[in-house]
């Protein structure tokens, strides 16, 4: 009876291959992404700066949240200094990813790193380090990266896009509100493995919500510490 082979991500895979196992990993995380990107869109249009200039905090910083808090700041008149620190504070969570992918960067060539670190999103980085359990192969890792940060990346600004040329036309009845909580929804589905991520997740959700009124949205700063520092607590008791 001949072997069968594995077509798995998690193994060594051509390119063209972990590309497309990296758009087909990411595809179903969109039916949240989309209308966040419509939501960001219409925000943009409706701001002080303008359908344009606010669509293009979807290029330049490409991250949801961030620019949401960017785009409302503006609109209330922030000083830049306060704008541009605000969105270092709600993004500061890139650090934590960047320290959990550095290993699996490393073996990486530097313009690789840098383009990929511009795709790096909550998603793209759950549904990795989810993938490269089992993965040692850094030509397949890169592609699969690759492939699923561009399958979050196109979506996002087409959705933005459409969102800014809409406007108020979009329906309120349509709310698209739904879309924010869906995707980290999705998201802790596909992270949740085993008690230590579980006590992460439960701890990390309660002091988000105990925190949620702090200045500067520093509540999802001190929800993700708390989060990450519980569920080491667990996995360090379950040994």
């Amino acid at each position: 009876m001949s072997r069968q082979v594995s077509t798995r991500p998690g193994n060594s895979r051509s390119g063209r291959a972990a590309f497309l196992d990296g758009l087909a990993d990411v595809a179903p995380l969109n039916l949240g992404t989309i209308p966040f990107g419509l939501i960001v869109g219409v925000a943009a249009a409706a701001s002080r700066m303008g359908a344009l200039a606010g669509w293009a905090t979807s290029p330049i910083i490409f991250g949801g949240s961030a620019q949401v808090v960017t785009i409302d700041l503006y609109n209330a008149g922030a000083a830049a200094a306060v704008v541009i620190a605000t969105a270092l504070v709600v993004n500061a969570r890139h650090v934590m990813y960047s320290a959990v992918l550095a290993a699996h960067f490393k073996p990486f060539p530097p313009m690789w790193k840098y383009g990929l670190a511009y795709l790096m999103t909550d998603q793209i980085f759950a549904t990795a380090v989810t993938r490269w359990r089992d993965v040692d192969d850094p030509e397949t890792k890169r592609w699969y990266f690759l492939g699923g940060g561009l399958g979050l990346w196109l979506p996002w600004q087409l959705a933005s896009a459409a969102g800014a040329l809409l406007g108020a036309q979009v329906p309120e009845s349509w709310s698209l509100d739904f879309a924010i909580p869906m995707v980290f929804l999705v998201l802790l589905i596909l992270a949740v493995k085993g008690r230590p991520g579980l006590v992460a997740a439960v701890v990390g959700g309660a002091a988000a919500l105990l925190a949620r009124d702090l200045a500067l949205n520093l509540g999802l700063v001190v929800a993700t510490a708390c989060g990450t520092i519980a569920g080491l607590v667990a996995e360090r008791w379950r040994r």
